[in-house]
């Protein structure tokens, strides 16, 4: 996207969106933009766990805890461009991310946003050989 070899994607908002900052930096005049459809899209999230045979788990609470305070979750989102959902790093966001409805869609977009179901292990497999054909060409 960034350098122009294609000009219409399926992907992340942060991917995206780090994207159009590449293009951006190199100056090369492309334009990147993201959008979610009117019908709306499937919504993911990152997530955090300890594994349950973790062998550090103060540690990786304290990382958690770490990564959810205010200033540094917004230095993330700065980074990345993807959302967070910590209310209080909300006004450490750049402007220009926090007001771009790519990275933070406003209320009515949201509503058409659902949460793509976990699939049972047999479909997974059916979906990755779907896959693996169009990205092969077969």
């Amino acid at each position: 996207l960034a350098n122009g070899n294609i000009c219409v994607a399926v992907g992340y908002s942060g991917d995206v969106l780090q994207a159009r900052s590449r293009a951006e930096e190199a100056g090369n005049q492309e334009k990147v933009a993201f959008s979610i459809p009117k019908e709306g899209a499937g919504s993911f999230y990152d997530m955090m766990a300890i594994p349950k045979d973790a062998t550090n788990v103060d540690n990786a609470y304290l990382f958690m805890n770490f990564l959810m305070r205010a200033d540094i979750i917004a230095e993330v989102t700065n980074s990345l461009g993807y959302s967070n959902a910590n209310a209080a790093a909300t006004p450490l966001v750049d402007e220009a991310i926090r007001n771009d409805p790519a990275s933070y869609p406003p209320q009515d977009v949201l509503a058409t946003l659902y949460a793509v179901p976990d699939q049972p292990i047999p479909i997974q497999r059916v979906m990755n050989r779907g896959w693996t054909r169009i990205k092969l060409g077969k």
